[in-house]
């Protein structure tokens, strides 16, 4: 079994006014709305279970999906009383979750190349979460060491590091002083269901990547390189015929 999470909550603020009527998982490209657009991509890639959470025009998600041929196999998380961001919506999720088997965590307005049966078979045994990086241009990056484990994270205009590792938040270097490798996250990573109890100290609401820079020193968590990496984030109105491009070519 092959398992993902589609985070379909957000208002979709910058796709008003589209979004004043519907929820952004709903939005159409070329047709086809973004949430049947990612949840069939995968399912051709072998997966078969998916838990989609739902806030922003919640009903509509959910009738929309009991028309589908997927409809048995989704479930949903209800965050209509709060939304939860990334790491708060994978802890409320967790027991929708069938079993041990890595969980996929996708945005539902994001387009990409990755190929997901690739992706699934380069999720180790011994491996806790595998983020997928690229060497993209940002002022934030992923910090990682010679063995692509997490390290740590830094804003290069601003200097701030964050790290459970005190040489790093001194130095921005590895223990034995070597350069630590700076890579940009596509928000796109596979999570070991060993990790949630360590979401048992968190709050209800907190990004995933807080959570992963503060169990990296105890947990092993690791970056996927993919040089080839084409992301789009179908979050603006100019971005919609980009997107139906976009999807054209894979």
């Amino acid at each position: 079994m092959k398992q993902a999470m589609i985070l379909a909550a957000g208002l979709g603020t910058r796709l008003k006014p589209l979004t004043n009527t519907m929820p952004k998982a709903l939005v159409p490209v070329g047709g086809t709305p973004l949430l049947d657009l990612n949840i069939r991509r995968l399912m051709a890639q072998g997966y078969d279970r998916f838990v989609v959470n739902v806030h922003h025009f919640a009903q509509q998600i959910i009738d929309h999906v009991a028309q589908q041929d997927y409809a048995p196999l989704v479930h949903f998380s209800d965050e209509r009383d709060e939304l939860l961001e990334t790491g708060g919506a994978l802890k409320k999720a967790q027991m929708l979750f069938h079993d041990d088997s890595p969980i996929l965590i996708h945005n539902v307005d994001i387009l990409d190349n990755i190929d997901y049966a690739w992706l699934s078979h380069q999720h180790l045994a011994d491996e806790d979460a595998v983020l997928v990086v690229s060497r993209r241009k940002t002022k934030r990056y992923l910090l990682f060491d010679n063995a692509m484990r997490l390290m740590g994270w830094t804003n290069i205009e601003t200097g701030e590091v964050k790290s459970p590792y005190e040489y790093v938040r001194r130095t921005g270097l590895s223990q034995h002083g070597e350069p630590l490798s700076m890579f940009a996250f596509s928000g796109i990573h596979s999570f070991s269901p060993r990790l949630f109890p360590l979401m048992d100290r968190f709050p209800e609401r907190f990004p995933i990547i807080d959570f992963y820079l503060s169990v990296c020193h105890r947990s092993h968590i690791v970056g996927l390189v993919k040089d080839d990496l084409q992301v789009l984030d179908v979050g603006k109105l100019d971005s919609l015929d980009q997107a139906e491009q976009f999807i054209k070519q894979l």
